[in-house]
């Protein structure tokens, strides 16, 4: 069944993924996103291209097309999955107009450019300029920040972006589940995010149906 929105439309989420650690917590949520039959429209940047090539040894290729291919073989989606691709300079896609009726915005990882960026309000690139146009037009945001320590400065921003209705959901997964491997750490955090969408998800069972 496809998932709908209010309208009654496909259920849109942006998914920008940039360069900080964790690319496979971005395609894990790609995967379950298709899964669910969310329309995604993603766009990567190249910090987060290289991330994927350090640490997956995934060489992604920028040209959008080649891209989607690529992600769709990666995540194990059909050819016909909603999945829209675009390159960080593409000021002529959907993510960088509020016209486009986008559901939510989620930004998985988020480096701490990113989220100084987008807590300043700045659209260098279509990843920041889809932050801003959810932001002022009151669509869900998720930023997934991936680092640590940080500092008085991100906690700044965090608070800031929160302050404005941001879910912040930094990469810490928790042990209370009893992980018996890393992709039980990565399912933990892709399901808290899935939750934050309000996507249906299976990964990880509720609490209290856990104890």
């Amino acid at each position: 069944m496809k998932l709908m929105n209010m309208s009654n439309a496909p259920y849109k989420v942006c998914l920008a993924i940039t360069g900080a650690s964790g690319f496979r917590y971005a395609l894990r949520l790609l995967e379950q996103l298709l899964h669910a039959t969310v329309e995604v429209h993603c766009v990567i940047s190249d910090g987060a291209l290289e991330v994927a090539r350090l640490e997956e040894d995934l060489l992604i290729p920028s040209v959008p097309e080649q891209t989607r291919d690529v992600l769709l073989s990666l995540v194990n989606a059909s050819a016909d999955a909603s999945l829209y691709c675009y390159s960080t300079r593409d000021w002529q896609s959907p993510i960088a107009s509020g016209s486009y009726p986008m559901d939510a915005m989620v930004v998985c990882p988020c480096s701490t450019g990113s989220l100084a960026s987008i807590a300043m309000g700045l659209s260098d690139d279509l990843i920041k300029r889809g932050a801003v146009v959810a932001l002022k037009e009151h669509r869900r945001l998720v930023l997934v920040p991936r680092e640590t320590p940080v500092s008085a400065i991100q906690v700044e921003h965090m608070h800031k972006l929160a302050l404005m209705g941001v879910r912040i959901v930094p990469a810490s997964p928790g042990f209370y589940h009893k992980p018996s491997s890393i992709d039980d750490l990565v399912d933990f955090l892709v399901a808290r995010i899935l939750s934050q969408l309000d996507v249906p998800q299976s990964l990880l069972t509720p609490w209290s149906e856990g104890v």
